[in-house]
């Protein structure tokens, strides 16, 4: 089983007690506590690698202790409880997606044993402890002298997470992650630093070099340099994440398409990844230039959909060619009947505008077997491969059977 370690927090002595037995029996050390306080000092020196969370509490809710556990980068497993029912814990579970908690399920009380055990077993492979060993406790500050110098420095890297076919699992590309290799806190994520990037106006030369990073990794795999079948180099794509205020930058754009002839890259294999709302700024000049980038041949793809309020007008007004199913309710789809609706509304109506389908935050066999049998296209997710550097990419194609 590893070491694994379980930590409750319930101000119900009963249910913690029950959880406390059903973990020890799959295996895992546990430490149970109704009190918030002592939680947050065994997160601390304890390290557990999941936690059992109520929603419910006197001192200091469920929601409250899930955004403090965001604010100090929280990598534990956690399960949500409570009595409240169904929409109010699928609604928790989301909040906490958003917050960038890892959460491996919802249990409405009163729960069975094999449920709780499904939950604290079915996410296997390496467990991380709760708080990273080198990551401060709290998010570092960064300045925008710090993200000068690092673009400076060139400290930022592309992570590669594969996208696959839902029906048989194949190869079909790959999205492009930035991550920043911070000299002093280490691999820092990119909700640490593109707000700053976007608000500074600093976020265009961070896209440069991700495109550039990306684009010199993607032209050798495309052109033969690993061992895939020509069927799937034809198919691999590039997805690249653009900001809004990029959308106004037609001079990036015009160099992107340069570098995609430099690396040999036809631009019909690059799909640029728009939120719903990130062309809303300047509408008239984002459709005419998201239009232009389709008729040279780049795909556009809107990414998070159903997190938004404009979904069904972007849709209709931008030449989009995907539409990616925000991870919020793929995370939740085999927990929630409400999710699962979701879920096909958004599948069925991207194929019924002629789109491509995307489903992220695949987790477990069970939610890709369901995005396959609702028709689905590809998926992304945690169950295929997390965010691996060039070098791991090729060694996870190497390790996949042929």
């Amino acid at each position: 089983m590893g070491d694994r370690r379980l930590l409750v927090l319930d101000d119900d002595p009963m249910t913690g007690e029950t959880i406390q037995r059903i973990a020890e029996f799959a295996g895992l050390e546990v430490c149970f506590t109704p009190d918030p306080d002592r939680f947050f000092d065994l997160l601390h020196n304890w390290h557990p690698t999941h936690i059992a969370l109520d929603l419910v509490m006197p001192t200091m809710d469920g929601m409250q202790v899930m955004a403090r556990l965001a604010k100090l980068s929280c990598r534990a497993k956690i399960i949500i409880t409570s009595g409240v029912g169904s929409r109010v814990l699928d609604a928790a579970g989301r909040s906490a997606v958003e917050h960038g908690l890892d959460i491996a399920g919802v249990l409405a009380k009163p729960f069975s044993p094999s449920q709780l055990r499904e939950m604290l077993l079915d996410h296997g492979g390496a467990v991380s402890s709760a708080l990273p060993a080198e990551a401060p406790a709290y998010l570092p500050e960064i300045t925008l002298a710090d993200l000068h110098q690092a673009l400076d420095r060139q400290e930022f890297v592309v992570a590669y997470q594969p996208k696959v076919l839902c029906a048989t699992g194949e190869l079909a590309g790959v999205e492009a992650l930035v991550r920043w290799v911070h000299p002093s806190y280490g691999l820092l994520q990119p909700g640490q630093f593109i707000p700053l990037a976007e608000s500074c106006d600093l976020i265009d030369r961070l896209t440069d070099q991700v495109i550039d990073q990306a684009l010199a990794w993607f032209g050798p795999l495309c052109a033969g340099a690993t061992q895939l079948s020509p069927t799937t180099r034809d198919r691999l794509m590039l997805a690249v994440n653009i900001s809004a205020r990029t959308l106004t930058n037609v001079a990036l754009f015009e160099r992107v398409q340069e570098r995609c002839q430099a690396h040999r890259v036809h631009p019909t294999r690059l799909i640029f990844e728009l939120t719903e709302t990130s062309a809303m700024d300047d509408p008239v000049a984002s459709l005419d230039l998201l239009t232009r980038l389709r008729m040279i041949g780049f795909h556009l793809s809107i990414d998070d959909f159903g997190t938004g309020f404009s979904s069904m007008l972007q849709l209709v007004r931008l030449p989009f060619s995907e539409i990616k199913v925000d991870k919020s309710f793929v995370m939740t789809a085999m927990t929630s009947p409400e999710s699962r609706t979701v879920v096909k509304f958004i599948v069925d109506l991207g194929h019924s505008l002629g789109l491509r389908c995307t489903a992220e935050g695949v987790e477990d066999a069970k939610t890709l077997e369901y995005l396959t049998n609702i028709g689905c296209d590809l998926a992304q997710g945690y169950y295929i491969a997390r965010p691996l550097t060039g070098d791991d990419f090729c060694l996870w194609l190497a390790s996949r059977p042929s």
